[in-house]
């Protein structure tokens, strides 16, 4: 058989493949062995030459089972391969949804970082005007308490001085002589009722006895009549009965914001009128206060480090003390308008008077 191996292993080397090398066997049985064979010995001749040819091909059948093999391992190959790339497609897939996912956390982490940052910073300037505030408060105090005391001693204390030198002189006159008697008891009447007038005068500044007693309307009334004779400034109220249903907390803040708001006209907005209306809304009371004086930059006020009108800071604590909201618009041309708006109701029952 070693010639069979030899003749299969040339024709590998030749690059024959088992169809070829068949061929050249039958032709070879044609025109070779069969030939020079008699019939009786040709069908051995057929055996040995199906043998050898068998032999032959052996090099052919091992290099196919090898490429058999190797192509079933390439299929395996390819198949995990493929494999593979699903994955790592899926893999992109998740790693892209991850990116933008990440994406949108550091765009809301820097949001989140904007927003604190604004937050800690209207906190600081909050705190500012509330330091601000409360010095203007105290200083507010002492400055009315001196004017208080000042008052009483140059004034009241003085009056009462003379009056009670006046009764002394007419205890002493009375019964001496009479004349001139009564023109001196009319000028100790008339030091008793200017010392009256002053005293209501300071009670009414501390706090208005007919907002308690009349409510907020006439009191609005009669402090804008004491207003428009001392500054020349008119003032028109528009106003409905309804208004005293009102808790005596929340008429306070609105008489308030309405006497520092005329307060500030006078001292800054060189106005020649001022136009206070209060409308009722559906849930809440609407004040609002404009003047046709001079505007300023409401915003550079607000965030001002020094603020020059801390009254305007004040109103606003007021009207936000009782659940209400507080603005400011000023314009050229068109003044300054005060809008304070109070809830009917912020969650506890109003008391109203009978």
């Amino acid at each position: 058989m070693q010639p069979a191996l030899r003749l299969g292993r040339q024709a590998m080397a030749l690059g024959l493949e088992t169809l070829d090398l068949a061929l050249i066997h039958e032709q070879a049985m044609i025109v070779q062995a069969l030939p020079a064979h008699s019939s009786a010995t040709r069908d051995h001749i057929v055996h040995r030459a199906g043998t050898f040819f068998a032999e032959a091909i052996l090099p052919m059948e091992e290099t196919h089972r090898s490429a058999l093999e190797a192509n079933i391992h390439l299929s395996r190959l390819n198949q995990a391969l493929n494999q593979r790339t699903l994955d790592l497609s899926a893999s992109n897939r998740q790693l892209k949804k991850e990116i933008v996912r990440r994406k949108v956390v550091e765009e809301t982490l820097r949001k989140s970082e904007r927003n604190t940052s604004r937050l800690l910073e209207q906190s600081r300037r909050l705190q500012e005007q509330l330091r601000l505030l409360s010095r203007r408060i105290m200083s507010t105090q002492e400055e009315e308490r001196k004017r208080i005391s000042r008052e009483l001693h140059d004034v009241i204390a003085q009056m009462l001085t003379g009056i009670n030198v006046q009764l002394a002189t007419l205890k002493m006159k009375a019964t001496a002589n009479t004349k001139g008697l009564g023109d001196k008891i009319s000028r100790t009447q008339r030091l008793v009722e200017k010392s009256v007038d002053i005293v209501h005068r300071f009670a009414r500044e501390l706090r208005p006895a007919i907002l308690d007693h009349l409510g907020l309307i006439p009191a609005l009334h009669s402090f804008m009549k004491r207003f428009t004779k001392e500054t020349g400034i008119r003032v028109s109220l528009t106003a409905f009965a309804g208004l005293e249903k009102l808790s005596s907390a929340k008429r306070t803040v609105l008489f308030r914001v309405a006497q520092e708001a005329l307060t500030n006209v006078a001292h800054h907005a060189q106005a020649g009128l001022v136009a206070v209306s209060i409308q009722r809304l559906p849930k809440a009371i609407c004040m609002q206060i404009k003047d046709n004086g001079k505007s300023f930059d409401v915003e550079q006020m607000w965030h001002a480090k020094k603020i020059q009108r801390l009254g305007l800071l004040g109103m606003r604590e007021r009207v936000e003390m009782v659940g209400g909201k507080f603005t400011v618009v000023s314009s050229p041309g068109r003044g300054t308008t005060i809008k304070a708006q109070i809830p009917f109701n912020n969650g506890a029952k109003e008391h109203t008077r009978p």
